[in-house]
């Protein structure tokens, strides 16, 4: 995606992950990082699409996400099923994905990588670490699609 978003738009991201303790820590993260975004929801992949397709009454009216958090490990549908299904759309293939897992394994940061992640994170399990992670996310994610590097009270 290459179009900046203006101040009068939200930054919307898209949150996909099943442990709602783990929704709940990084959206601490963001606000210890000042980081205002319209944060949704979305607890496996196949909701994820549901969400981003746009599909059935609850996600008719879903804001188009400028970033998708997708988590590896899920139900019904994990999270590089849920990537490949994303990249394959020519509606939304443009999303970045960023996959934030708590999996260190060479074998999955290659698959998300070859599937067209725009970047593999894996979650620390300390909440100081997590902080930072998504303070990095920020700067590589958020803050160039705004145009405002390093301006959280703007976003």
């Amino acid at each position: 995606m290459n179009d900046k978003i203006t101040t009068d738009q939200p930054f919307v991201i898209l949150l996909v992950e099943d442990e709602k303790t783990d929704a709940q820590l990084v959206k601490w993260a963001l606000k210890q990082n000042q980081i205002k975004a319209d944060m949704r929801q979305a607890f496996d992949g196949y909701e994820a699409l549901a969400f981003l397709r746009k599909q059935t009454g609850s996600f008719a009216n879903a804001p188009r996400p400028n970033l998708v958090l997708l988590d590896l490990n899920m139900p019904r549908m994990n999270g590089l099923e849920c990537l490949a299904e994303i990249k394959k759309d020519a509606a939304l293939r443009d999303i970045p994905v960023v996959i934030l897992s708590t999996s260190y394994a060479h074998s999955d940061i290659i698959a998300a990588n070859e599937l067209g992640a725009a970047d593999y994170v894996s979650k620390p399990m300390d909440i100081h670490e997590l902080s930072a992670s998504i303070r990095m996310l920020a700067e590589r994610w958020i803050f160039p699609l705004t145009n405002m590097a390093g301006n959280t009270e703007m976003l």
